[in-house]
């Protein structure tokens, strides 16, 4: 479904993408792991079409979305979803209203055809008769729900999942996750998906990247990450700090 390859992105003197290669399988989860500011956002940007690379491409069935600009962008973006780290609700609407936007914006249904899809979708993140209430006025778990619910809203047949879990407490992070896997099951979509949770993602995860000094240094099954003999993975896995050289 996705390919990406040889992707290099700079801003100003800050690699932060050095030629960096993944596949993402159809319908698979994958999930890019990393240290902080490491680039896991920025390649997130790159499949979503926000960034231009300074060379390398993404390839979304075979069309090259860094080449591709005004409808023919807008085109593949309508087969995408995206849950924004912190839910990035609209305030001043419901939760209803938020979970509408996407298909007034991109579908422009009337207006029945619209309230009949956001309950169904409200009721699918297990949010049933929520719409009335605003982002302010539900906890942080309700409001990643309801973020998901818009990401999924369309049908989308690619989600980008950008730290979907963050400040949440384990049990809620274990609950929106297997949300998530629940309804991959259920509607099949692909995801992509950028996370700190570890071991929690482990449990969701098809393939797992590790995304090191702006490449991936090891990619596979949940499996094969956690018994990986590489440092780099092993260091971040446990949680340990790193060296300083000569250390």
């Amino acid at each position: 479904m996705i390919k990406v390859e040889r992707l290099v992105k700079a801003f100003g003197r800050q690699q932060v993408l050095r030629g960096l290669d993944l596949d993402v399988a159809t319908g698979s989860i994958t999930v890019v792991i990393g240290r902080s500011g490491g680039g896991k956002s920025v390649l997130l940007r790159h499949l979503i079409g926000l960034l231009r690379p300074d060379a390398g491409r993404v390839l979304v069935d075979g069309a090259d979305v860094t080449r591709l600009h005004g409808r023919a962008l807008d085109e593949v973006r309508r087969r995408y979803g995206v849950v924004f780290q912190g839910g990035a609700l609209f305030d001043s609407m419901t939760c209803a209203g938020n979970v509408a936007f996407p298909l007034r914006e991109k579908l422009r249904l009337r207006a029945a055809e619209v309230a009949t899809r956001v309950e169904a979708a409200l009721t699918q993140v297990g949010l049933e008769g929520m719409g009335s209430k605003y982002p302010a006025e539900v906890s942080g778990g309700m409001r990643k729900r309801v973020a998901i619910a818009r990401a999924l809203v369309t049908e989308p047949e690619i989600v980008f999942f950008d730290e979907p879990t963050t400040g949440l407490d384990p049990i809620l992070v274990n609950t929106i996750h297997h949300l998530i896997l629940e309804l991959h099951r259920k509607l099949r979509f692909t995801a992509v998906m950028v996370s700190h949770e570890i071991p929690e993602i482990f449990e969701i995860a098809d393939t797992v990247a590790m995304l090191h000094e702006g490449r991936i240094a090891e990619v596979g099954p949940p499996a094969v990450i956690q018994a990986s003999p590489n440092p780099v993975v092993r260091q971040f896995i446990r949680g340990e700090p790193e060296r300083a050289e000569g250390a």
